[in-house]
C-alpha cells in the first residue's frame, strides 16, 4: 500500500529496486546495484524496470546487467539462478553479460563462460530488439490458456480405479473421467492417469448421478480443501481450484488441440486429442489446424518465444508465457497454397513423433530433442544419442523442422537465412503494424468462426474499417479539433479510432520538436498515456512519426 506504483505480485526485492531507482532519479545517490532472482526479467517484476527506464523525466538506464547466472551456496547446498543489475542516470549504453557455458567444481561452485554485449539494455535484460514493446493482438485472443489446476491430488485416479468408480458402467460418467496429462507426461514418460472433472455440476448432482465418484472426492479431496485459506476452494471442494472456464469454450467441439510444456528445456508443440484434459503446466491452444502447429513449431516462433518468455528454475529452462509469447505473436497472413505446405509438414512432424513413440514406449520427447539439437549444431553423438536417433528418427525430425522453417519464412515473404535479431525485428514491426490495423477495425482472426462468429470476412464492416485505415495512411481524414491546445485547457477525446490517431498527430505537431507519450496525453481529457503511446506507435508504423530515444517526432512532408 505504501508503494502503489509497484505491482503486488512482484518479488519482494523489487520494492527495494524501485526505492533505489527513485533515489537515483532524484539525484540523491550516484548509482545502485542489486542481486535478485532471475525472475527479474519476467512480466510482473519487469514492469518496475519499465517504469523507470521509460520515464519521461529523469529516466535511468542499466550500466551493467547479467540476466541469468548460477548461485550456489556450497555450505547449505542451495542452488538458484540470479540476475544482477546496476542503475545509472540518463539514457546511456550499458554492458550486458550472458552465460555462454558453465561447469560445476567438486565443491558445487559454478564456473561460467561469459559473452559480452554493449548497447542500450532493455527492461528484459537484452540488447537489441526490445520485445517488451510488443503488445497483445486481438487476432490471438481467447485461444490460449494454461490447463486446469487441481488443488487436490485426490482428483487423480488410475484407469482401474476409474472403472471401479463406474467408468463404462454409469452413463455420462465418461464426460467426467478424463485422461490427464501434465508437463512431465508430455516431455517424458506418461503416467497414463485419469482425472475426475466435475466442473459444471453441483455437489447434489454429483451425489445423485455418480455416487461412487462423489464419495471418492469427499474422502480424498474435501479434507484438504477444508484447510484451504481461500473460501471458494473450501466451498466448491468437488471442483478443481482453477477449472479454466476460459479454456473450455476454446476446446469445445474440437477433435484435437495444440499443447506445449510451460517450462521446458526444448520448445516443442504437439497435438493432443480432445479426450485429454491438460494440467496447468501445459500451455494449450484451441487451434486444430496443422497450419498453426507448423508456425508455432518453426524456428521463427521458437526464436520469438525464447526471447520474450524468459527462463525459470535451477535448470534455467525456457518458460512459455502466454501473454508475451503467444498473445503478441503475429502469424503470417498468407495464401492457401502456403498454408497447405506448412500444414502438410506439420502433420508429418506430429505423426512421425507419435509413431516412433508408439514403437518405442521408452522414447521421450526430451531425449529426442536433445539429439535433434545436437544434430542441428553438429555435436558428436554418444552411444545413448545414437540409440535415440535410431528409435526417434531424429535426423528426419530435424529435416522436417528445417523444411518448416523455410516454408514459414516464405509465408511471411521474408528472405531465408535471416539472422535472429532480424527475425525478431521483423516480427516486432509486424506486431505494431497489426496493432495499427486492429485499432482501425481490421482484425485478422486466427479462428474467426469461434472468436468473431458474427463477423463476415470481407463483408461491409471489414471493408469500412480497412477504408478508414487507408484514409489515415493517406492523410485524407480531417482531424476532429485542429490547432494548438491552449495552456491549461484539454481537448475532448474523439470517439473513433481514425480520429483518435489524427488528434494525437495534431497534438504532436503543436508541441516542441519532440514529445513523450505523457506530454501528448496531457492535452486530452481523461486519457491515459498508455493509450496515447499505442497511437503514437501507430503513427510510426504509418510513417507519420519517428520514434526517438526520448520521445516522438512528427515526420514533416
Amino acid at each position: 500500500k505504501a508503494w502503489a506504483e509497484v505491482p503486488e505480485s512482484v518479488d519482494l526485492v523489487m520494492f527495494w529496486w524501485h526505492k533505489a531507482a527513485l533515489l537515483l532519479r532524484e539525484g540523491r545517490i550516484r548509482a545502485f546495484g542489486f542481486i535478485t532472482t532471475n525472475s527479474l526479467t519476467q512480466k510482473n517484476c519487469r514492469r518496475v524496470l519499465e517504469y523507470h527506464l521509460g520515464a519521461a523525466a529523469n529516466p535511468l538506464s542499466l550500466a551493467f546487467a547479467v540476466p541469468d547466472h548460477p548461485w550456489v551456496d556450497s555450505s547449505e547446498g542451495a542452488a538458484v539462478r540470479i540476475a544482477m543489475t546496476v542503475g545509472q542516470r540518463g539514457r546511456l549504453p550499458g554492458r550486458l553479460l550472458r552465460v555462454a557455458g558453465e561447469t560445476t567444481d567438486a565443491d558445487g561452485a559454478a564456473r561460467v563462460d561469459l559473452t559480452f554485449f554493449q548497447g542500450a539494455i532493455n527492461p528484459d535484460l537484452t540488447v537489441g530488439v526490445d520485445l517488451t514493446t510488443a503488445l497483445p493482438l486481438k487476432a490471438n485472443a481467447g485461444l490460449c490458456s494454461p490447463g486446469v489446476k487441481l488443488h487436490g491430488a485426490g482428483f487423480i485416479v488410475a484407469p482401474e480405479e476409474a472403472r471401479s468408480l463406474g467408468l463404462g458402467r454409469i452413463t455420462g460418467l465418461e464426460r467426467h473421467l478424463r485422461h490427464y496429462r501434465n508437463g512431465r507426461d508430455l516431455a517424458g514418460k506418461s503416467r497414463g492417469v485419469m482425472v475426475i472433472d466435475l466442473f459444471g455440476l453441483t455437489a447434489q448432482e454429483v451425489r445423485d448421478r455418480f455416487p461412487e465418484g462423489y464419495q471418492w472426492v469427499l474422502e480424498r479431496v474435501k479434507p484438504e480443501r477444508d484447510l484451504n485459506n481461500r473460501a471458494t476452494y473450501a466451498q466448491n471442494w468437488w471442483i478443481f481450484g482453477e477449472p479454466r472456464k476460459d479454456l473450455r469454450p476454446a476446446l469445445d467441439g474440437l477433435t484435437r488441440f495444440i499443447a506445449t510444456v510451460e517450462t521446458s528445456k526444448h520448445r516443442f508443440f504437439v497435438f493432443l486429442g480432445q479426450e485429454i484434459l491438460p494440467d496447468n503446466m501445459l500451455v494449450n491452444f484451441g487451434l486444430p489446424d496443422g497450419f498453426f502447429l507448423g508456425v508455432l513449431s518453426s524456428l521463427i516462433h521458437v526464436t520469438w518465444s525464447l526471447a520474450a518468455g524468459g527462463r525459470q528454475g535451477v535448470g534455467n529452462d525456457p518458460r512459455y508465457t502466454k501473454s508475451r509469447c503467444f498473445d503478441t505473436f503475429p502469424f503470417p497472413d498468407c495464401d492457401e497454397a502456403a498454408r497447405a505446405s506448412i500444414r502438410e509438414l506439420a502433420e508429418k512432424l506430429d505423426a512421425t513423433r507419435k509413431q516412433r513413440q508408439a514403437l518405442h514406449p521408452g522414447l521421450t520427447l526430451t531425449d529426442l530433442y536433445n539429439v535433434v539439437e545436437k544434430l542441428r549444431t553438429g555435436e558428436t553423438l554418444n552411444a545413448k544419442d545414437r540409440s535415440t536417433n535410431e528409435q526417434g528418427l531424429a535426423e528426419v525430425v530435424l529435416q522436417l523442422h528445417q523444411e518448416l522453417d523455410r516454408a514459414v519464412l516464405a509465408a511471411y515473404g521474408w528472405p531465408q537465412d535471416l539472422p535472429e535479431q532480424d527475425v525478431l525485428g521483423r516480427l516486432l514491426a509486424l506486431n505494431k503494424q497489426r496493432r495499427a490495423e486492429e485499432q482501425a477495425g481490421l482484425v485478422r482472426w486466427l479462428r474467426p468462426e469461434f472468436q468473431s462468429p458474427n463477423e463476415v470476412p470481407g463483408g461491409p464492416a471489414t471493408a469500412a474499417t480497412q477504408g478508414a485505415l487507408d484514409l489515415v495512411q493517406e492523410g485524407e481524414l480531417e482531424a476532429p479539433t485542429p490547432g494548438p491546445v491552449a495552456r491549461g485547457s484539454k481537448q475532448p477525446w474523439p470517439e473513433t479510432v481514425p480520429q483518435q490517431i489524427l488528434a494525437v498527430r495534431e497534438r504532436l505537431a503543436t508541441l516542441a520538436a519532440r514529445a513523450t507519450a505523457e506530454q501528448v496525453a496531457a492535452g486530452f481529457k481523461g486519457r491515459r498515456s498508455d493509450r496515447v503511446f499505442e497511437l503514437l506507435e501507430t503513427l510510426v508504423v504509418l510513417g507519420q512519426a519517428t520514434r526517438l530515444t526520448d520521445g516522438y517526432q512528427l515526420v514533416m512532408e
